[in-house]
């Protein structure tokens, strides 16, 4: 048997508990009768409202303008009224203005058949535009506007493209339902995508833990004759991390404080690469994603589109609600997510899943001394001292905790999850990341 490709150093094994939701297809959430539609949603520039109070929006239509290169369009999710325009604070940590839309009307495109539009005569910068203008981001969850992930600095040659299908989190199983039940969809997306970038390769990265997506791309890729290389990758969190999966697929490396296009290749979710589907052949905003409902105090696990804009409560109600009282919800997966405080949180476009869970899942326990076992450093997949960072960040040493490498850390989890005195790792990298920015902007 062929060995799988995985990335070289540290990472860990989390247990995967996918099965309470990987066989379950994709179902449509039930529609909110009240949105509630962040304007800060992506990397970069917030939306900017270009909508009151009192007015009456449509199905898909432009609530928030994008405010400069790196910003992208917010779209109404449904049909109805802007009761309220507030301030709200997502569990990222972003405060921003949300638009707060009461449902009402007749929907545009739900229940209705849509005709494909024709695209091939379209530039790569009509494409390109058009990606801004539908809200196209990194559905993975980093949220950078696509349209700027597209546009590499000239002279450079994008060698590989690659489609991530790994979702190596734990419980998080959208992205696998997507490839099993949206295939014809990806692949045009990927049509979309060659006439912007020409690649000279597509890659396609899936975990092994996913045999029937696996075999799923295979014959769809050999009944259509695509030069597509299907890589099945070793089961390792984070082996989706685009860093990871480039060292795996490619050998090469992404240099500290680098982007994939220095070593000539570009990543993209496949949940983004069926967005760009939507908004090009569909001419689709992006007003709904793919999520997982999972955990183990949730009482119906599913696999649902939700509506940009719905509050966590409703999508859990509609699970069935609670089989115990949960220790913690968070939106994301467990090891990258975030604690959610408020169930009237609403799911953004990074939204990759809901997760309640229970004590014994996320194994809490109080915080001791470190006893310095080097655990942390030996999972690291950037080969970074975690201990370290979390020493100087904690004394206020954010300018040594950078040169120390503070900034290369792609808070994946890994040093936490290992730690046997239960130190908050990951939450002081962000931390000292965050100030150091703060920092750096005031002077």
């Amino acid at each position: 048997m062929k060995r799988l490709s995985t990335f070289p150093k540290g990472g860990v094994h989390p247990p995967g508990r996918k099965h309470l939701a990987h066989s379950l297809p994709l179902q449509n959430a039930s529609i909110p009768s009240l949105s509630i539609v962040p304007l800060s949603q992506h990397i970069g520039s917030p939306a900017e409202c270009v909508v009151s109070v009192g007015d009456v929006v449509r199905e898909g239509m432009l609530i928030g303008k994008p405010t400069g290169f790196v910003s992208v369009g917010i779209h109404s999710p449904v049909p109805g009224t802007v009761k309220e325009l507030r301030r709200i604070h997502l569990p990222n940590g972003v405060q921003t203005d949300a638009v707060c839309i009461e449902l009402a009307g007749e929907f545009d495109r739900l229940g209705k058949s849509q005709e494909t539009v024709e695209w091939e005569n379209m530039s790569a910068k009509e494409l390109l535009d058009l990606f801004a203008q539908m809200g196209i981001v990194g559905m993975g969850g980093a949220t950078f506007p696509t349209h700027v992930k597209f546009s590499p600095p000239k002279g450079s040659r994008v060698e590989f493209f690659v489609i991530n299908g790994v979702e190596c989190e734990p419980y998080l199983c959208a992205d696998h339902r997507l490839m099993l039940e949206k295939i014809r969809e990806i692949f045009e997306g990927l049509r979309v995508i060659r006439k912007i970038l020409d690649p000279e390769q597509v890659l396609f990265a899936i975990e092994a833990n996913k045999p029937d997506a696996i075999e799923a791309v295979m014959s769809y890729c050999r009944q259509n004759v695509l030069d597509v290389k299907v890589m099945p990758l070793h089961v390792k969190y984070p082996q989706g991390d685009e860093k990871q999966v480039l060292k795996a697929l490619t050998g090469r490396e992404v240099p500290s404080g680098g982007l994939p296009i220095d070593i000539g290749a570009v990543v993209s979710n496949v949940g983004t690469v069926n967005a760009i589907y939507e908004a090009v052949c569909l001419k689709k905003p992006l007003i709904e994603r793919a999520l997982t409902v999972s955990g183990g105090a949730v009482k119906n696990p599913a696999n649902l589109k939700a509506r940009i804009g719905t509050p966590v409560s409703q999508l859990l109600e509609e699970c069935g609600g609670f089989s115990e009282m949960p220790e913690k919800i968070v939106m994301g997966g467990p090891m990258m997510g975030f604690t959610v405080l408020d169930l009237d949180t609403p799911v953004t476009k990074g939204t990759s899943g809901i997760l309640a869970l229970t004590g014994a899942e996320i194994r809490s326990a109080n915080q001791t001394a470190c006893i310095s076992c080097g655990s942390c450093i030996s999972v690291c997949p950037l080969g970074l001292n975690p201990r370290l960072l979390y020493k100087l960040v904690d004394h206020l040493d954010y300018g040594g905790a950078v040169e120390a490498g503070l900034m290369d850390c792609k808070e994946c989890g890994c040093c936490g999850f290992v730690c046997p005195a239960h130190i908050p790792l990951v939450q002081g990298m962000r931390l000292g990341k965050r100030i150091h920015l703060k920092n750096r902007k005031k002077a």
